[in-house]
């Protein structure tokens, strides 16, 4: 449940930080004093559209933090969790707008989007707004709230999912029926484009392979020369330079048994020696492996050519060439597929029927739900000084499926203008419409699992015993939830458990909006201010304080 709200430099108000009750709460105040702001704020909060018209003038920004209870909403802990925010009891939404119009979200603390916030919010709270009853004229308005009461959203998303499943693998059909032509001929191309990079089975790291053994069989001629120069300077038939070195670590050796300061200059002549020794040795071998291969030379070039040839012609790099396969491979097994009308005309067939079965077992639920709900707002409508009218759901059987089933939902109302039920919006007046409206959104309400439950001004267009039945069904459903009402009755403010006065002042020229609680005496004289207007007499504030059930003793 909602716990608390801050509100800061939103609209008229500077500072406001309000901590809720649960059970049913009222909020009122004169006309204009701004009681909607306090929904516009909270509606921010939960990820409604940001403007700028919302800072409070000559203000940089405008911030609201909702704080709500979810120790009783374990699927908003696992929402938490999937989306990696931090988890706890409470949970705290906040929204910053700034004077240009651009907003900021934070989840727990947490940079989130306002997408984020609409998703958690659907868990926290339902705001009925004080224009539902106009929203009720649509026919998707009047479809979703009704698939919303039956507890039919999960199943409308899986007939809708199926829907276009099968209208994706017709037009796949359509498609390649349309363009075979066109698909077979790429096939055609594909298929001897294929065929010759298979024949040319170029390998991933044969290129560069190619590459260096030309380089070497190129310049094999230049390796013999300058291998076999370089043996015969270090130990050709002369000796060279090895029986020079030879003589010198001799000598040394000689002359370091006379001084011992020789041996170490010594004994890296004698390394030197060794050293020298086994290159000549390398180069001979060397020069024994090293041949000059016209044959294999040729060969190397003719396979370069023709790896250069392909690639030329298909205007990529030689290395390209085998993900180039790779990707001609799969195209091909996609147009197998695509001109493949027996398979794709199955999928059409299998896709129609997983449709059929889920918007079959749609249909039969909707015929259940439409006579309960059809049953249930008559019910209130009776209560609500509409007993001569009769509220039906009627299903309508579409001209062909759709996303949302095969049937249309209508909301219809029979014996206000004749015994004929026809649809609401051609047979109710507008305080008709208000009454219906609240009918069903009292009912939607109780139905529904949102813990927190806002009314703001749907009570319009009514009064007198009425709103006295609309009060008591708000406090009915005050003992299950959380509500907050917005309202100008007195009728129903006076069932609240609480009360909320929302007031308009100018300080220094500036219009502010204040909201304060209100004691028994409060109560009394906002309830008698609903009642009197301007002039409030001792007989009205009698009035009010037998309304809320006080004894004069109590105040």
């Amino acid at each position: 449940m909602l716990r608390q709200l801050t509100i800061r430099d939103f609209v008229i108000v500077d500072r406001l930080e309000l901590s809720f009750s649960a059970g049913f709460g009222a909020l009122t105040g004169e006309t204009g004093a701004g009681k909607s702001i306090l929904i516009d704020a909270l509606a921010l909060a939960l990820g409604e559209r940001a403007e700028a018209g919302v800072v409070r003038e000559g203000c940089e920004r405008a911030e609201v933090t909702a704080a709500f209870d979810v120790t009783a909403l374990p699927q908003v802990s696992a929402w938490l969790k999937a989306q990696d925010f931090v988890e706890d009891d409470e949970l705290l939404l906040r929204r910053v707008v700034d004077a240009g119009g651009r907003s900021r979200a934070y989840i727990n603390g947490t940079p989130a989007s306002a997408q984020q916030l609409r998703e958690v919010g659907e868990w926290l709270v339902d705001i009925h707004g004080q224009h539902a009853h106009q929203s009720l004229l649509r026919a998707d308005a009047q479809r979703q709230l009704f698939d919303a009461h039956a507890g039919l959203t999960d199943l409308v998303r899986q007939v809708g999912e199926a829907w276009r499943a099968w209208r994706d693998a017709a037009q796949a059909m359509q498609a390649a029926q349309a363009g075979s032509a066109a698909l077979a001929q790429e096939r055609e191309q594909l298929n001897w484009q294929i065929e010759e990079l298979t024949a040319l089975s170029l390998g991933s790291n044969e290129w560069p392979e190619l590459e260096q053994e030309h380089r070497r069989l190129g310049a094999a001629a230049g390796l013999i020369e300058g291998a076999q120069a370089a043996l015969q300077a270090l130990g050709g038939d002369e000796g060279g330079y090895a029986r020079e070195i030879d003589r010198v670590a001799h000598r040394l050796q000689g002359l370091a048994e006379l001084d011992n300061g020789l041996g170490e200059i010594a004994a890296l002549v004698a390394s030197a020696q060794t050293e020298l020794a086994e290159a000549v040795s390398a180069l001979r071998r060397y020069t024994d492996r090293i041949d000059l291969d016209p044959a294999r030379l040729a060969a190397v070039e003719r396979r370069i050519e023709a790896i250069l040839d392909c690639a030329r012609r298909y205007r990529v790099t030689p290395q390209a060439l085998p993900a180039l396969l790779e990707t001609w491979l799969l195209r091909q097994q996609a147009l197998s597929a695509a001109v493949d009308l027996a398979a794709l005309t199955q999928s059409v067939t299998e896709a129609e029927a997983a449709f059929a079965a889920l918007a079959r077992d749609l249909s039969a639920k909707r015929r259940l739900a439409a006579q309960k709900m059809g049953d249930a707002v008559s019910g209130m409508m009776q209560q609500l000084a509409l007993s001569a009218g009769r509220f039906d759901v009627a299903l309508l059987p579409l001209e062909a499926p759709a996303a949302h089933g095969l049937e249309s939902v209508e909301f219809r109302i029979g014996g206000l203008a004749g015994q004929v039920a026809r649809p609401l919006a051609k047979v109710a007046s507008g305080g008709e419409l208000s009454r219906i409206s609240l009918a069903i959104q009292v009912l939607t309400s109780r139905s529904a699992q949102v813990p927190t439950l806002i009314f703001d001004e749907v009570d319009v267009g009514i009064g007198g015993g009425v709103a006295e039945i609309v009060g008591r069904s708000l406090a009915e459903l005050g003992a299950e939830r959380q509500v907050l009402c917005v309202t100008h009755l007195p009728q129903v403010a006076a069932r609240a458990a609480w009360q909320w006065q929302v007031s308009k002042a100018q300080r220094d020229g500036v219009t502010r909006s204040a909201i304060c609680a209100l004691d028994q005496a409060g109560r009394i004289q906002e309830i008698a201010r609903m009642l009197g207007g301007v002039d409030i007499t001792d007989l009205t504030r009698e009035h009010a304080r037998e309304m809320l059930g006080f004894s004069a003793s109590t105040v």
